[in-house]
């Protein structure tokens, strides 16, 4: 695996401590070489559109896919495959992060790694194994 690709609300918006830790793992992932995608089914405008495509602009992942901008949303094949061809990478060098079960059943068959996101500490674990990594965020 090469990339991952994270869905934002639900996940990436959590309290001040889950982001804190989001980014210091994002972070020792894009050090060890993964690209790093955000895909919303999110409109392509407005305050949470900024607020998403802020961790693009301050570094921490390397494309934002917004659904309102790419015409397709989760759980359609063609989300994820955007998703994975803005960082660079086939659908089956990805892994996805998503809370929404349906968005990770529809990822699985498009053929990426799907993790179905419910809490952080339970999550990274699953995330840390799939990119040979160890450490605490």
């Amino acid at each position: 695996m090469r990339g991952l690709i994270v869905d934002y609300c639900g996940v990436l918006d959590g309290t001040d401590e889950d982001v804190r830790r989001w980014k210091a793992l994002l972070s020792e992932l894009k050090a060890h070489g993964v690209q790093l995608a955000i895909l919303s089914n999110t409109e392509g405008e407005g305050p949470l559109a900024d607020e998403i495509r802020r961790w693009l602009s301050d570094g921490i992942v390397d494309a934002v896919a917004l659904s309102g901008e790419i015409g397709a949303e989760k759980p359609e094949t063609a989300a994820f495959e955007i998703a994975a061809r803005s960082i660079g990478l086939p659908m089956n060098d990805c892994v996805f992060v998503d809370d929404n079960i349906l968005n990770v059943r529809g990822a699985v068959d498009s053929g990426l790694v799907g993790v179905f996101y419910q809490h952080f500490d339970r999550s990274v674990v699953e995330i840390c194994g799939m990119f040979g990594m160890d450490g605490e965020y």
